[in-house]
């Protein structure tokens, strides 16, 4: 499955929407997801399943890049 993860890239600071990054990454669940970029340090706000046509709509993106981990 994919997932996306919204996250800002200091877990010291205060989240500021503005900042917010957002990634895409294969894994098994949520909690699967959570642990492969948990050495990363990123303050992760949410981690969303990406399927059917919201899935076809992020791959027409050009950032649109699955994390190798």
């Amino acid at each position: 499955m994919i997932f996306k993860v919204y996250f800002q890239k200091n877990i010291k600071e205060v989240p500021v929407r503005e900042n917010t990054k957002s990634l895409f990454i294969e894994g098994e669940s949520v909690r699967d997801v959570r642990s492969k970029i948990a050495d990363r340090g990123f303050n992760v706000e949410f981690v969303q399943e990406v399927k059917g046509a919201y899935l076809e709509y992020e791959k027409q993106n050009a950032d649109y890049k699955v994390l190798e981990i």
